[in-house]
């Protein structure tokens, strides 16, 4: 299920996506970035919509994962 970033709080979304932008095998081309690069890069992929935060039932985990590789995958009611 989709997660929408606004029901995170600020230090668990930005745990998350330093968790996401240090995991082994993430790619960022040719020259490397720092940290904060990074991880800025990916708030604003989540604030355009570009990616999305995916959590598996199944596994327990969440994940960062690009929307055009999604399947359709209900995002979770906000109230």
């Amino acid at each position: 299920m989709i997660i929408p970033n606004r029901m995170l709080n600020p230090e668990a979304l930005q745990g998350l996506i330093e968790e996401f932008v240090t995991r082994d095998g993430t790619d960022y081309g040719e020259r490397e970035a720092s940290l904060e690069t990074k991880v800025a890069q990916v708030w604003r992929q989540l604030d355009l919509g570009i990616v999305a935060i995916v959590f598996n039932e199944q596994e327990g985990t969440c994940s960062i994962v690009a929307k055009d590789q999604l399947p359709e995958i209900p995002e979770i009611e906000t109230g």
